[in-house]
C-alpha cells in the first residue's frame, strides 16, 4: 500500500510596524534618530556619527538639532574646537532617550509577535 503525503501550504502572516514619538505632530524621536544618538556616544562627534551612518554633517546637525530644541532638556552636548579638540556627548537624558526608545521598541516587538500569532487567516 503506497502512502501519500499532501503538503498544505500555509501563508505566514506577521504583525509589522515601526514606532516613533511625536511632539506636537513632529516626529521627536524614532529608529533613524536613536541610531544617530548612539552613533554619536560612540564616536563622540556628529561628523564621525554622520559618516558611520552614510549621512551629510548637515542632516546629523538638523535632526540634533530638531531633538534638542523639542526636549525639556537638551539630549546632545557640544564643545567648541581648540588645542583639545572639541567633541559632542549624551547628556543624561539623551542617554535616558535611549534606554526608554529601546524598552519601548522592545515591547512593541514583543506585541508584533503577539498579534502575529493570533492571526487567523
Amino acid at each position: 500500500m503506497a502512502t501519500f503525503t499532501y503538503r498544505i501550504s500555509r501563508k505566514v502572516y506577521k504583525v509589522k510596524g515601526s514606532i516613533w514619538i511625536e511632539n506636537d505632530d513632529v516626529a521627536f524621536i524614532g529608529s533613524g534618530r536613536i541610531h544617530l544618538l548612539e552613533m554619536i556616544k560612540k564616536h563622540g562627534s556628529i561628523t564621525l556619527a554622520a559618516k558611520a551612518l552614510k549621512m551629510s554633517y548637515r542632516q546629523a546637525w538638523e535632526l540634533v538639532n530638531s531633538m534638542n530644541t523639542q526636549s525639556a532638556k537638551p539630549l546632545i552636548a557640544t564643545s567648541a574646537g581648540g588645542a583639545g579638540g572639541g567633541g559632542t556627548r549624551l547628556t543624561n537624558e539623551g542617554e535616558q532617550a535611549i534606554k526608554q526608545y529601546r524598552a519601548l521598541q522592545k515591547r512593541f516587538h514583543l506585541f508584533n509577535a503577539r498579534e502575529s500569532r493570533k492571526l487567523k487567516l
